[in-house]
């Protein structure tokens, strides 16, 4: 495959939320939720005790500029309740009290200023990877975006387009709808990209406002769970057909899977206050199911090597603490203990979706690594499918 990576440039959502202050917010807005008396534990299940978001947590838990009155109006309202036969009096009475209703916020509401952070976000992130690469925008040839929580047409690929001020004949590669598997399926087309133009340039910028699916008036225990996880990131990478001296880590080989019959299991769900992030229990035993498949793949790619393999760093989202319990309990038994450090360590500070992957590369880069140690980047992401990429540090 031979694609090269420069050192990744990780963005974090500057407005540091506690854990303490979500969950402040969840009793004051739902004291009567079953699941109350366990949410301290359910927090710190989480290992996150706070996480970066975009936009700050009151932006996301204030109400909409609208009404209890939003539908049908004041107007229609009045004139159902005096054909009912009640009082003038009565009629103000209710009409103020359901006046004095805060509305959630509308899908604009939410979505228009988490989309404009996602664009400024993506384009620090992208101009600071150029200079970790030592280029600069007028040297980048493609574009691969992606961005799941905030849907906007024309998209991230345009917008920072025009805000790097890149070359007419750039080719644009949105893959809005990638989600968490952003990081390492980006990488794997952009290396089938420079392998069929050594010469060529892409640069990968994945920017999510996860806070985007804090929805304060959903009183599910799945939306508690949401609420607690998600942060906020952009990160981007550049990627060549040819080492340049800025280049770490050479990627040699990509896998990709899917599990068919899965599109319901953790899915986005627009509704009338904006997008909600639905999770199923089977989750977790679905993503499981790829990181066996995985396993299987390197096992069949090194088994002619004629020495025992295993990698030296495992840069993997899989979704959750759980499945990485699960990696560690599957991987061969002579590999190395301590392979998903990095991995454990970016989860301490949220779940950052699609930018995860390379976040977790950058945490690897920071501390330093041996020349020829062998890595594989493994992601999952609803639908429910997996792509893994294979390669060295340099």
């Amino acid at each position: 495959m031979g694609a090269y990576l420069s050192p990744p440039a990780v963005v974090q959502g500057e407005h540091a939320v506690q854990t303490g202050e979500i969950l402040a917010e969840v009793r004051s807005r739902q004291p009567q939720a079953p699941w109350l008396p366990r949410i301290d534990g359910i927090a710190a299940s989480t290992g996150i005790r706070s996480r970066g978001w975009m936009l700050p947590l009151e932006t996301a838990a204030a109400p909409g500029s609208g009404t209890g009155l939003r539908t049908p109006g004041a107007g229609p309202a009045r004139a159902a309740l005096a054909r009912t036969g009640f009082t003038d009096h009565e009629v103000n009475r209710a009409i103020a009290a359901l006046e004095a209703v805060p509305a959630p916020q509308t899908i604009q509401e939410r979505t228009a200023p988490a989309w404009a952070a996602v664009q400024t976000y993506g384009e620090g992130a992208a101009r600071e990877a150029l200079r970790n690469a030592g280029l600069d925008p007028a040297d980048v040839d493609c574009l691969i975006t992606s961005h799941s929580t905030t849907p906007a047409l024309p998209g991230l690929d345009l917008s920072l387009f025009n805000r790097l001020s890149l070359r007419g004949d750039v080719l644009l590669l949105p893959a809005t709808q990638w989600a968490c598997i952003a990081g390492t399926r980006s990488l794997a087309l952009a290396a089938q990209l420079v392998a069929a133009d050594p010469g060529r340039v892409v640069l990968v910028v994945i920017s999510e406002a996860l806070s985007t699916t804090y929805q304060p008036a959903d009183d599910t225990l799945e939306s508690l769970i949401v609420r607690l996880l998600f942060a906020d990131t952009a990160v981007a990478v550049v990627v060549t057909g040819r080492p340049r001296p800025e280049s770490v880590l050479r990627l040699d080989a990509a896998w990709h899977h899917t599990l068919p019959g899965t599109m319901d299991l953790h899915r986005l769900d627009t509704r009338d206050d904006g997008t909600h992030f639905v999770m199923d229990r089977r989750g977790p035993r679905a993503v499981q199911e790829t990181v066996a498949a995985m396993w299987e793949w390197l096992r069949l790619r090194h088994q002619g090597d004629g020495h025992p393999w295993h990698p030296d760093l495992l840069l993997a989202h899989p979704g959750g603490t759980r499945v990485l319990e699960y990696m560690e309990q599957t991987m061969p038994a002579d590999w190395p203990e301590g392979l998903l450090a990095y991995s454990r360590d970016s989860y301490t500070t949220g779940n950052r979706g699609g930018a995860a992957v390379l976040d977790i590369l950058r945490r690897a880069h920071d501390a330093g690594q041996k020349s020829g140690s062998r890595t594989v980047l493994y992601a999952a992401a609803p639908g429910l499918t997996a792509t893994a990429v294979e390669g060295e540090w340099l």
